[in-house]
């Protein structure tokens, strides 16, 4: 009787070494044939999962989202059932930036793969939807906890560059995570005030 194969491990399998190629060496090193050889396959078992290498990088994101999504639910599990705007929002964006070994690896092929995007717009497209669904629950939250001082849609938009920019140079390490902290904290001080400030 022939074996049965299990798609969904197999998958599992060249993601895992397409993340491992992608983190270690860059997104330019991604390639049916090195990820085949990470992963301990052919090259021919890579392509009938991916035909493409958009298709490889478009599944890459898709695998760190899905890492972080799981990290953030998490993290705002434990912060009981109804934390504060800031401190959700605090929680949401400390939980994104790259700040152990876990992240960093996750953060280098998101950056490599916003740089593979820059000269692919087709790629690009796939992100539009889920940056915009991002900024409007950080404008939620803004306009819910900040006062009407603030307008909340560019508010997000520059706490998102905020987030991004410290996730930029923590990859690069340029400072501590206790910096990035900080200056994360400064900001959302500006948009909500600091005397609930708890973190």
């Amino acid at each position: 009787m022939p074996k049965r194969v299990d798609h969904r491990e197999r998958r599992a399998l060249i993601a895992d070494a397409l993340m491992r190629v992608a983190a270690e060496q860059g997104l330019e090193a991604v390639s049916l044939r090195h990820v085949a050889a990470a992963a301990g396959v052919s090259s021919g078992m890579v392509q009938h999962y991916f035909r493409t290498r958009d298709e490889m990088m478009t599944f890459a994101l898709a695998v760190v989202r899905d890492r972080n999504e799981a990290r953030v639910t998490r993290a705002i599990a434990a912060l009981g059932a109804t934390p504060a705007p800031r401190e959700l929002l605090r929680t949401m964006l400390a939980e994104l930036l790259p700040l152990d070994e876990e992240r960093r690896a996750d953060g280098r092929v998101a950056l490599a793969f916003l740089a593979y995007t820059a000269v692919r717009p087709a790629v690009a497209a796939a992100l539009h939807d889920e940056t915009a669904g991002l900024l409007d629950f950080i404008a939620g939250l803004i306009r819910s906890g900040a006062g009407t001082t603030v307008d909340p849609e560019r508010a997000a938009v520059g706490l998102l560059a905020v987030m991004e920019g410290l996730g930029i140079y923590l990859l690069g390490g340029h400072y501590p995570p206790e910096t990035a902290l900080a200056a994360l904290d400064t900001q959302l001080d500006l948009l909500f005030g600091s005397e609930n400030h708890t973190s």
